[in-house]
This record gives structure tokens, sequence and C-alpha cells, in this order.
């Protein structure tokens, strides 16, 4: 994970886009597959981690719902006006959870730790759906950051990340890379641009 934060640039929130669902019905296409788990897996585990499961439970969460969604992705119809897969998604996820809850009210010893489980149990709706956004939003980022990293020198995303992640100045900035201001300018520019395109191309619909 390279940070924390996606930077203020980000566009409206990104959709899965359909060539990928459309793939992923495909049990051939392992390729898709990969791509869709790679994307996913890391938002359901954040997004459980965030509700108040443990790393072993939420692992088990994020496993369950991806196998939940190969099973039931060939009836998923797609709706872009609508962002109909992250809700699609989101009510399996949440279901999954809730399903955990009301395990451990049955056996509550299987938590071992009753402030987690009344953490689970005591989130609004709204509250739940703002974590889930949240958590969407900073996991497609960072899939395109991870995947453009490589196509710069360092320092170059390193001027990117320092000042529209960390929010550094970039006199500050440009002083620890050994860069001028304008080099710094220059480079935020350049990985902004190339993010947008993983965005527009590989995350977000046309």
């Amino acid at each position: 994970m390279l940070g924390q934060t996606a930077p203020i640039f980000m566009p409206v929130t990104p959709v899965t886009r359909p060539s990928l669902l459309l793939r992923v019905r495909d049990s051939s296409d392992t390729g898709a597959w990969a791509e869709f788990v790679d994307l996913y897996t890391p938002l359901i585990f954040a997004y459980a981690r965030k509700r108040g499961m443990q790393d072993a439970d939420a692992a088990d969460l994020a496993q369950d719902v991806l196998l939940s969604v190969s099973n039931a992705i060939g009836g998923f119809e797609y709706d872009r006006r609508i962002g109909a897969f992250r809700a699609w998604l989101f009510r399996i996820a949440g279901n999954r959870m809730k399903n955990i809850i009301a395990a451990r009210k049955i056996r509550p010893q299987a938590s071992g730790d009753s402030k987690v489980h009344r953490q689970l149990q005591n989130v609004s709706k709204e509250e739940d759906q703002q974590i889930w956004e949240q958590e969407y939003q900073q996991r497609t980022f960072e899939w395109a950051a991870d995947r453009v990293r490589t196509e710069f020198k360092d320092a170059t995303f390193l001027a990117f990340w320092k000042t529209s992640v960390d929010q550094l100045p970039i006199e500050s900035v440009a002083k620890e890379l050994g860069l001028s201001s304008g080099a710094v300018y220059i480079a935020r520019s350049r990985v902004t641009r190339r993010l947008r395109e993983i965005f527009r191309k590989s995350v977000t619909d046309d």
C-alpha cells in the first residue's frame, strides 16, 4: 500500500467497467478473475476491518464474498446509470457480515471480543454506506497508482505523491528530491494525467 489517502484531484467515484464484468462471467478467462480479485479483495478486507472485524475474520469475509460473486455473476445485469455493481457487491458484503453477527449472537464465544461484536452491530446504514464508499475510492486509487508507479522514475512519482497525496509544499518537495519547483510541477502533472487515463480506460466507463 502506497499511502492512506487518495489525492484531491481524483475524479468522481469510479465504477467497475462493464468489459471486466463480462469477462469475469467467462470461467475460462483466468486473467479477468485475477484482475477482479486483485482489485476487490483489499477493498472488502479494508471495509471489514473498518467495521471492527479482526484480520482473520476480515480475510474470511473477503473470500466468502468473492466466492458468492463467482457463483452469482452470471445473473448480474449491469446498469452504469446507477452504479449497480458497486451497490450489488456492497449488499453481498453486508449480508455476509450480518450472517457473522447472527452467528456470534448464537455463539458469542466465537468472537472472543465483545467490543468487536458491539462495533459490528452499532453502525447505522448511512455510516456503513459511507465506510464502503470511502474504502472503494481509496482502493481504486491505490490500484491505479500501483500500475503507473513503475512507468516513472522514482523522483517523478515521489514528486507527485508527496505534493498530491501527502499535501507537502512544492518547494520543500523540490528541495528534498533535488529538483526545481518547475520540475516538481511537471512531474505531478505527468503522473496525474496518466492516472486519469488509467481511471478512464481501466476502472471507469467511457
